[in-house]
Parts: structure tokens; sequence; C-alpha cells
């Protein structure tokens, strides 16, 4: 503890309730402060300091430029006390023709690019407002809004703008706040203006209340200022403006170019809004480069001002539709731009706000406003014709006036009480220049007289009706609209509509190149994919000691299983197998497996097919191949095996009839549609032992009949085809097998 600070000045205060008390106040600074944008002017106070700051340098729209670094050295030393960084790269952002669907101020040097490029330092840019920034103050010099001290107390700033522009869902916004965050995508302000003529017509009484299908036919989606296409449902677009939650499906603009003799290419003009360019085709060369899009070819970066990426395919009868569906699922081709209206309500208070609760919060401010500089301008004109009215006394009266002014010692009070006269009126003829005692300066007087008056009734009149109020307001969001319609450059809309083309999915032979491949599976679990179709009397090397088990013929496209001891099936991609470089790797670093569980199994999955399972303790049952395919490294459970039980087989069902022999070297045959389909479990039991348990088990077609090797270096086999002795049903015990069966119980040898 200090022991130079007074006692009294300590307090004792639970630490919960200390940490709570200053988290509290730094979360309401980073909400009200920083994060989430005001539903009247849709600016945070950064921007709203960088545009006023601004103006008070004359940085107006038709004047010259100014450094950024000027900008930014007066907002962060008299309004918003942060990092010349965060202030900015905040300037540089309002600047962006691409980050901000219409730029408040007007940048000049180096400000970035949609490639994702950082600006030039600021000390190298220039700066001046747009005609929207000054659009956004216009009426500040009205005591339209409150003005507040700034940080310091020296200066002072307003807490809102009064322009008549849409801002906060013209550009939009995003933040991040504590415990709440805002994303506010740009919309088309045209439009915009035309929804709130609506919700003036019923404000007026015109019409009845404006329904939420009105509000989405007249503001369809954002329109974003790189353009695209957005895919996503109207009825989902519907939810998200009716609850202020919500995303939107955005794709790129993209055409097919025709490149003579049959080929063509693929042309994308615009992507998605904030998705750096750059980045973009780093991941489609990697697409290209992992072999995960094989019917791409090439990607190249044509742009100059306008945007111009170039896409080739593998092959001209490449679909393009399919080629494209694949980008979109795999890179930021497709992105969804997400909607939170979160922001400062009028209340002061952050709120969710729907489209039409935010157009409704904007009409209710600029009422606001014109009342404000209604009656601003009524207390100016007020003031004036008190003056003038002075002025009239005085002509009528000139020489007396000119008599007092010269003989009298106090001529301020002698004129106020000879000609009535206020104060005001006294002190502004006090101060008339000689040049103006003309007879001509008599007549204009009269003539401002009567036509300030004309304007103090029609100011009178607006005030003292609403409906004239919300006409006014109508008619200035119609002057608005005339710069930014869409008949003009920067109103035309930029981002279309789209229902999601008719490709219901894509198959793995778009994502995945279709190669031969020979799987080999070793005794001690060492997988690899050899390229090509090897035969089946290719030697392959293996480790000392180790050994093939399983070798099949499959492609890079096909889904491998593998069927463990624990009854358990696991899915690996076969394009994701080991090279055949070595030995390849070992199974468990692909898959989760435990110490005593081993591989019984490792075939080709064919889709539509049925597999048929078996344990040690005779039981079994067929399954659906697709419904055991797993997508974790943890595999799917399907067959449940019991303590001292080890599930043993996983064939692919084949033939009409099931040949079991067990450890007691007992054979069953019985037909196949015996042993039902299940989903998981346990299994029916297809033979009965007294001893020992299932030693092998196959599938075939009872009319080819049986077949055995009958070893040696011939290779050789014996069929028997009369099998009547065999036969039975299923949970039979079966009997000896025919004369010349391997004795190691085997029907493989």
């Amino acid at each position: 503890m200090n022991r130079d600070i007074p006692s009294e000045q300590i307090l004792e205060t639970p630490f919960d309730a200390a940490l709570s008390e200053r988290y509290l106040a730094y979360a309401l600074s980073t909400i009200m402060s920083r994060s989430l944008p005001d539903v009247r002017d849709g600016l945070k106070p950064v921007h709203r300091r960088l545009l006023y700051a601004m103006r008070l340098l004359k940085l107006d729209p038709g004047t010259g430029y100014k450094k950024c670094a000027r900008v930014v050295g007066d907002v962060i030393g008299k309004y918003h006390p942060h990092g010349d960084q965060a202030v900015y790269d905040a300037l540089v952002r309002l600047a962006q023709h691409f980050a901000v669907r219409y730029p408040l101020i007007d940048g000049q040097g180096n400000f970035g690019n949609v490639d994702g490029d950082n600006p030039a330092a600021m000390r190298y840019t220039e700066a001046r407002m747009t005609a929207v920034a000054a659009l956004l103050m216009d009426g500040l010099d009205e005591d339209a809004v409150d003005f507040r001290r700034t940080y310091d107390g020296e200066e002072e700033e307003p807490v809102v703008f009064p322009g008549a522009f849409p801002n906060l869902l013209a550009n939009g916004a995003a933040g991040i706040a504590v415990g709440m965050a805002t994303s506010v995508p740009p919309h088309n302000a045209g439009e915009l203006i035309d929804a709130l003529q609506i919700l003036i017509e019923a404000r007026l009484g015109r019409r009845g209340p404006v329904l939420d299908d009105e509000l989405l036919a007249l503001v369809p989606g954002p329109d974003f200022p790189t353009g695209g296409v957005i895919v996503e449902p109207r009825a989902s677009m519907l939810e998200a403006y009716r609850t202020g939650r919500g995303s939107f499906r955005t794709r790129a603009r993209w055409e097919q170019e025709e490149t003579g003799h049959g080929t063509w290419q693929i042309v994308v003009t615009e992507i998605p809004y904030q998705v750096a360019k750059s980045k973009l085709i780093e991941k489609i060369a990697e697409l290209i480069n992992d072999r995960k899009l094989p019917i791409l070819a090439d990607v190249r970066d044509e742009s100059t001002e306008d945007i111009r990426l170039v896409l080739e395919p593998k092959s001209r009868n490449v679909d393009p539709r399919i080629l494209m569906e694949s980008l979109f699922r795999l890179s930021d081709l497709e992105v969804r731009a997400s909607l939170n209206l979160n922001v400062i309500d009028l209340d002061g208070a952050p709120r969710v706000l729907s489209l039409g609760q935010a157009l409704e919060a904007f009409l209710d401010h600029q009422l606001d406003v014109l009342k404000r500089r209604t009656a601003f301008r009524l207390d100016k004109i007020a003031r004036r014709l008190e003056i003038l009215e002075g002025y009239l006394k005085a002509y009528l009266n000139l020489d007396e006036v000119i008599r007092i002014i010269r003989e009298e010692d106090e001529p301020k009070a002698t004129l106020i009480k000879t000609f009535d006269l206020t104060d005001v009126q006294a002190e502004a003829i006090l101060n008339m220049r000689l040049r103006s005692l003309r007879k001509l300066e008599e007549m204009e007087i009269r003539g401002e007289h009567e036509k300030l008056s004309t304007q103090q009734a029609e100011l009178q009149a607006l005030l003292g009706s609403s409906e004239r109020q919300w006409i006014a307001v109508g008619e200035k969001l119609a002057h608005v609209k005339e710069s930014f319609g869409s008949e003009t450059l920067e109103g035309k809309r930029r981002t279309s509509f789209a229902d999601l083309p008719n490709v219901d999915f894509v198959p793995a032979e778009a994502m995945i190149e279709r190669e031969p491949v020979t799987v080999v599976f070793s005794r001690r679990g060492w997988l690899r994919a050899l390229k090509g179709h090897m035969a089946a009397e290719a030697s392959l090397g293996f480790k000392d000691g180790d050994e093939e088990r399983f070798r099949f013929h499959a492609f890079t496209t096909d889904k491998i299983l593998a069927f463990t001891s624990m009854g358990r099936i696991h899915s690996l991609g076969a394009d994701k197998l080991p090279g055949g470089r070595g030995h390849g790797e070992p199974l468990r670093l692909l898959v989760e497996m435990e110490s005593d569980e081993e591989v019984v199994a490792l075939l080709p999955y064919v889709p539509g097919s049925e597999l048929l399972l078996a344990s040690s303790e005779g039981r079994g049952f067929r399954v659906e191949a697709d419904k055991v395919l797993a997508s974790t490294r943890g595999g799917r459970q399907v067959m449940n095996v019991v303590s001292g039980v080890r599930a043993t087989h996983c064939l692919p069902v084949r033939g009409d009839t099931v040949a079991i022999i067990g450890e007691n070297r007992k054979l069953l045959l019985f037909p196949l549609d015996e042993v039902p389909v299940l989903a998981r479990g346990r299994g029916v039991i297809l033979q009965r032992y007294k001893d020992g348990g299932l030693s092998d088990l196959r599938l075939l077609d009872l009319a080819d009949g049986l077949n055995w090797p009958m070893g040696g270096s011939q290779g050789r086999t014996r069929t028997e085809t009369d099998l009547a002795l065999w036969l039975g049903k299923r949970a039979g015990s079966g009997r000896m097998p025919p004369t010349g069966f391997p004795r190691s119980n085997r029907f493989s040898g």
C-alpha cells in the first residue's frame, strides 16, 4: 500500500463488484462510442469526427485536396483520442469505392485496391469530402442537431449529422462490440428513398400500413459496390429484413466466352463483396495444384480497372455449370453476406431493428431536423424583420435621427425613447453606413421586409401542420433521389438477383480426377495406393516380416471401407491414401483405432450395394453400404460385439446362398434371403456351435456350386455342385464338408 495516499481516499470494495463496474463502463464505451453506428446517420463516432474535421478544414467537394495526415492530426487532436493508424484506416475505408457503395471521402493517391493491398502512408495521400458527405452535414449551421463538448472540453462536435441521405442502409456498417456485433450490407439509395416515400404516404394517411412484402418489393436486397449476384430465396430475405438478422448468399458474376474451334473459357467480371481478389486467385490456384478440381486447368488475372478473372477448363467437354458450381462450393466466389441490424436507436440504446423500423427511425430523425431548421430560420427572420422595421422608422424620420446622433450625448437611449425602438433596432441604426441613406435603399428594405414576412408566414404554417412537414420531408428526399436514382451512373443498381441453377449436386468426378489405383494393405496395417491397376501376380515390396493381406483395384474417386474387429467401419477417400512410394503409412495414422483393434476387411464402396457382416460367434446381418459411410476419423459403429467376440467378415453381397463353416468343421449352406437387413446391431444367428466359433464365410450362386483350391503349385480348384446334403435353414449346425475340403476350414485354402 502506498503510504502517501490519505486513508480517507482508500475505498474498500469487493473485487467482483469493482471488476464488474469497470468492465461495464468499458463495454458501454465500446458499444456506444466505437462499434455500433447510429440509426440516424449510419455513422460511428470516428467517421462522424473525420467528416466534421474535414468540414472545418473546408475540404468541400469543389475545393482542393489536403494531406490525410493533416486531417488525421486534427481528428485525434481535437475530437478522437485514439491511435492515428486506426483513424487513418477509417478514413481510407470511406474513400474506397470497392468497400463503400457511396464513398464519403474523395481520395487522391494510393488508397488500396480490391486485391487487398494496403494504402500508402497518410503523409502521401490526400483527401476531400464527396457530395454525399456534404449532404449528410447539410443543416449543421442551422441548429438542426445537438452539439456536445469534445473530450478535452475545448471544442464542440455534433452528436449526429442531420443530412437527408439514408447512409446507414446505403453504405452499411460492420463492427464488433462487447457481447454484440453489427453487420449491415450496403443498399441502393434510390430504392431506399422509394421505400421512405411510401412510409411517408402511410404517415399522411393516404394509404394503409406498409407491409414487409411491399418494402421488399422496393428494396429487393443489398446492392454491393463490387456487384455480384444474390441467389438467396425471397422467403429467406423477407425473414431477414423482418427480423433484422439473416444472411444473403452472394455469387460472382461470370460468363462463358468462346475462344474458337469449339473451345471456351469462363470470365469472372464481378466478385463478392469484401473478397480480396488476390487471395481468391491463390485459393483457386491451390485447388488446381492439389488436384481438388481437376476439371479446371488454369486461372489468370487479366484485370485492369475492371475485374477480369479467366478460368480455363481442362477440356471443352466440361459442363461450365458444373465447373462454376464446384468453384462456388470450394472458394470465395460464393460467400454469405450477413445482416445484423444492431444499431444505436433513437433513444440511445443498442437494438436490433427490422428494415421497416430502421427506415421509420430515419424518417423520425428527418422530421426532427426539419422542425429544428424551420425554428432556426424563423428566429433568423424575426431578428432581420426587427432590424428592417427599425430602418424604416429611421428613414421616415431621417433628419431627426441625424440630429440626435450629432447632438445628443447618449444617442442610443434617446433614439429608443423618441421612436420607440428596441435595443437591437437602435444599435443597427447607429451602425448604418452613410452610403445607405439613399431613397433606393429604402425601397429595397421595404421589398426585403415584405419577402421575409411572406417566408415567415409560410414557415409558421409549416410548423403548425404535420401534413406539410411530411410533404416537405418527402420533397427533400425526392431532391436527393435526383442525384442517386437508378437513372444516374452512381445510383444504378450493381448487384442483380437470380435463382439457383438447376444443378442438384456436383459429382465426385468434378472434384477429384478419376485415375486407376491399386490399393494394398499389409498384415501389419500399412496402407498405400499405387498408380494404375496392377496385375494380381505383380510382386510388391514390404517391410521385413510383413506381407500382403488385401489388394484390389479402385479409382481415386472411390471411397474405401475398412471393417475392424470392433465392428466399426471407417471411410477413406482413395485420392487421400498414401502414395505408392515406400511402404505407405499405417492405417492408424489416418483413422482412430484402439490398440487391440485390427482391420478384418478392406474393400471399395459401391453405391446402392449391400454388405454381409459376421462375427466370431456366428452371428451376422446385411447392411446397406450407403448407410455405413463415416465422416469422422472415429468411423461408424455398425456391428455390436460383446466381450470375447470379434467381428470377422465384411463381404459385398453377391449371389443367392451363404456358405458358412465353423471351427468345429461343420459346413452349412442356406439362402441369403434368410439374413435380415439391419442398420446396426449384433445380428442373427447364422450357424450354431457347441464348441468354438465361426471359421469362414462365403457368398455364392447355388447353381454354380461351391469351389475351393486343392493346394499345390498348379493352382487347381475343385467344384462341388451337388450341395443338397449341406443345404439347410439359417441357424442350423451343418455337417462335415465334402472330401478334399481344406483342413484350414477356409474356402480360400
